[in-house]
């Protein structure tokens, strides 16, 4: 089954295409953008380590799906959420911590998921989420890392050579 068949439905979900507009890690990167590279990285993970044809859909849909939150965690609404609590209460409940499982819900509501599913969604934020505790969690963290990694590190890349560009001007 191909990476489309696999995932056409979600990715042409009028809420999913929403994410284009919403940007991620910096740079001219989207949420859109961030899901799909996740989830193709995912699929990918899930072959080479040979796990079997259900589990690498589940696996890939469960990437695509990894950050459907369904809200602007930078606006001032998130920040008074945020700002309800105190101490411990407010970090745990800072976006980085909190996204998983808003994800998990939100898409459970407009897609079918499994258990293993959105266990995966809820945990992708390890260490900062509840611990993996199956293969599709475990893929799911390693995709989302690998391509937040490579995202964020273009990102400041593109800083820096602004920043020296600037400087010879």
């Amino acid at each position: 089954m191909s990476f489309l068949e696999m995932t056409e439905d979600i990715i042409n979900h009028p809420l999913f295409l929403e994410m284009q507009e919403m940007p991620h890690h910096g740079g001219e990167n989207s949420l859109y953008i961030h899901s799909v590279d996740t989830a193709k990285c995912a699929c990918k993970l899930a072959k080479a380590f040979h796990m079997r044809e259900d589990r690498v859909r589940a696996v890939t849909r469960a990437a695509l799906l990894h950050d459907f939150f369904g809200y602007d965690w930078q606006s001032d609404r998130h920040r008074r959420f945020t700002k309800r609590y105190t101490g411990w209460r407010r970090v745990t409940h800072m976006h980085a911590f909190i996204h998983g499982a808003h994800a998990a819900h939100r898409a459970g509501r407009f897609f079918e998921l499994d258990a293993r599913q959105r266990a995966a969604i809820t945990s992708h934020m390890f260490p900062l989420a509840p611990f993996p505790t199956n293969s599709e969690a475990w893929v799911l963290t390693l995709a989302d890392k690998w391509v937040a990694s490579k995202e964020v590190s273009a990102a400041v890349g593109w800083q820096v050579r602004n920043f020296y560009q600037n400087l010879r001007k």
